[in-house]
């Protein structure tokens, strides 16, 4: 006999979420899924983070909204920063032509995500409402791009969400080898830098877990959200010396 598929509430522009403990459950067809419908509004997207809460579908689709249990998230206290890779950092730092930039091309940057190809994807979860709504967001002061650049041109980058101190990544990309994972390691020295202590992933990757990202109970992933939302924001400006938090004593960027 097969299981019953549970039921899932859909949402009015401006209707409160359901409680994140409704979501569907490891046994359900789709592990973490809370809602459908709604609106991708700013307000909507504020609400939906600060309760642990985030759209991902596909064209065609209805906004689905997911809260999945357990939470993979980067301490970034463990990142893990294998010694090719800190060499890496460290000549990047020293080239005159790259830089790292942030939200000098937010719109950029979400474009080349969602254009990029993903190992195991068909097509992107980052459809034109998607897009839309972030850009939005970024223009609001509560979503941020991280990005490399070589000799001028975008290399590849980043971008998430940020809620007082709580910060959720969203997605990355790279045109040049290695370009996202810099990107990468700059946020996560800009986030030590300024005292965040964890970013969000929202599901578990093999690539993430290289980072050193694990899984937390969803529980767990609220309280310290909550303590973040309670906590100022950063200055988003760029500040090189959170290159400092990542590298020895010597390596700052020219």
């Amino acid at each position: 006999m097969s299981s019953q598929i549970p039921s899932l509430p859909w949402l009015d522009p401006g209707q409160d979420f359901p409680p994140v403990s409704q979501a569907w459950d490891e046994n359900s067809p789709a592990p973490g899924l809370l809602a459908a419908g709604g609106v991708l509004e700013i307000e909507t997207l504020r609400r939906a983070y600060s309760q642990g809460i985030f759209p991902w579908y596909s064209e065609g689709q209805p906004t689905l909204w997911w809260s999945p249990n357990p939470r993979m998230v980067l301490e970034v206290a463990n990142f893990r920063l294998q010694p090719s890779f800190k060499k890496r950092i460290r000549q990047f730092c020293q080239r005159p032509d790259c830089e790292i930039r942030i939200d000098s091309a937010f719109e950029k940057v979400i474009q080349a995500c969602a254009s990029s190809e993903r190992v195991d994807q068909a097509g992107t979860w980052i459809v034109p409402d998607m897009i839309a709504a972030y850009g939005k967001l970024h223009r609001a002061g509560l979503a941020h791009s991280v990005e490399t650049w070589i000799n001028g041109e975008l290399a590849g980058g980043l971008y998430c969400v940020a809620l007082g101190q709580a910060v959720f990544g969203e997605s990355m990309f790279s045109r040049v080898n290695d370009a996202s994972k810099i990107a990468l390691a700059a946020l996560v020295g800009f986030c030590r830098h300024h005292g965040i202590g964890q970013i969000d992933c929202q599901q578990n990757t093999h690539h993430l877990a290289s980072f050193g990202a694990g899984e937390i109970p969803r529980d767990l992933f609220l309280k310290r959200v909550a303590a973040a939302l309670d906590q100022a924001g950063p200055d988003w400006d760029f500040d090189c010396q959170f290159w400092q938090q990542l590298l020895p004593p010597g390596s700052k960027p020219t």
